[in-house]
C-alpha cells in the first residue's frame, strides 16, 4: 500500500463520520485511514467499527485512554502501525474534497512534504452539511455554502471558488502564507517523519505539528504549498482543551528547534533511555 491517511479524533463522532463519508468519495482509492484516537467514548468506538463493517476502505483504530490532550502521542502510535509509505495527516474535523488524496499523491516527490489548504466553515454550516453534500461535493461550492449561510470572504473563498490547475498554482505561487506542516492537512514520507522520530511527545495544542515540519527542514527536507490545490471543509467545534502555559511551552521548544537546527527530538517515536 502506497498511501496512508492519518486521521485525529477526540470525542467527535457526528464530524467524524462526515470526514469518513468524504473518503468514501475519493478519486484516489488505494489507500488505508489510520485513526489516532486521543482517549474517545464508546460512540467514536461504535461509529468506527460500523465503517470497517461496511469495508469501504480499511480502516485502523489506534486508541489510547482519555488523559488529557495528547495528540503528539497517539498521532505517533498511529504512525508506527500505518501501512503506506506516504501519510497524509488531517484531522478528525475535515472533510476531504473528491480529489484530495489524488492531490497529494500526484504531488509527493522525495525531499519534500507537502502543506496543503482547509475552507473554514461557521458552526451552524458545519451543522448543516450532510452525507448528500458530500457525495455530491456540493458542499464545496462557494455559492452553495453561501446559501446555508456562510459569509462571503474574497480571498478566502477563492479556495473553493478557482477551479483550474492553472490558476491553483498561481494561487500556491502568490499566496503570502508559509509553507509549514499544518496538522489538518499535510503530507509527507513516512521514512522522512521516522528519520526526525516523529511528533515531540512533550507538546500539547498549539503549534506540535508546525514543530515537526520545522525538524523535517532542519534534516534537509523542503515543503512545498497546496494551499489552494488540496482541499478540506474544517468543521467549527469548541476547544476547551487551549491553554496559555502549553502555548507558553511549545513556543519555547519550537524557538529552541529554530535557533539550535534540531532535526531530531528524543520524545518522539522512539525515546532515548534516559529520558
Amino acid at each position: 500500500m502506497f498511501l496512508s491517511v492519518i486521521v485525529s479524533t477526540y470525542n467527535q463522532p457526528d464530524w467524524l463520520e462526515k470526514v469518513l463519508i468524504g473518503y468514501q468519495y475519493q478519486r484516489y482509492t488505494n489507500f488505508e485511514i489510520v485513526i489516532a484516537d486521543d482517549g474517545s467514548n464508546e460512540e467514536t468506538r461504535e461509529l468506527i467499527t460500523r465503517y470497517q463493517e461496511k469495508n469501504l476502505y480499511p480502516i485502523q483504530h489506534i486508541w489510547h485512554e482519555d488523559d488529557g490532550f495528547r495528540k503528539t502521542i497517539i498521532l505517533n502510535k498511529a504512525i508506527q502501525a500505518s501501512k503506506g509509505k506516504y501519510l497524509v495527516i488531517t484531522d478528525g474535523d475535515c472533510i476531504p474534497r473528491a480529489d484530495f488524496l489524488e492531490v497529494h499523491k500526484a504531488n509527493a516527490k522525495k525531499g519534500y512534504f507537502l502543506s496543503a489548504g482547509m475552507f473554514r466553515l461557521t458552526l451552524d454550516v458545519s451543522h448543516k452539511i450532510t452525507a448528500g453534500d458530500i457525495k455530491e461535493q456540493r458542499c464545496f461550492n462557494i455559492k452553495y455554502l453561501q446559501q446555508l449561510g456562510q459569509p462571503k470572504r474574497f480571498f478566502k473563498d477563492l479556495k473553493c471558488r478557482i477551479n483550474k490547475n492553472r490558476q491553483k498554482t498561481l494561487a500556491n505561487t502568490l499566496t503570502p502564507t508559509r509553507a509549514s506542516w499544518n496538522g489538518h492537512n499535510s503530507s509527507g514520507w513516512k521514512a522522512d517523519i521516522i528519520r526526525v522520530n516523529g511528533f515531540d511527545e512533550r507538546m500539547r495544542y498549539g503549534g506540535e505539528d508546525r514543530e515537526l515540519g520545522e525538524r523535517l527542514i532542519n534534516v534537509g527536507i523542503k515543503s512545498k504549498q497546496l494551499r489552494y490545490s488540496a482541499i478540506c471543509l474544517h468543521l467549527e467545534h469548541k476547544r476547551g482543551y487551549v491553554t496559555k502555559e502549553d502555548w507558553e511551552r511549545n513556543h519555547q521548544i519550537r524557538k529552541e528547534t529554530k535557533i539550535k537546527k534540531i532535526n531530531w527530538t528524543p520524545y518522539g517515536l522512539v525515546r532515548e533511555p534516559t529520558l
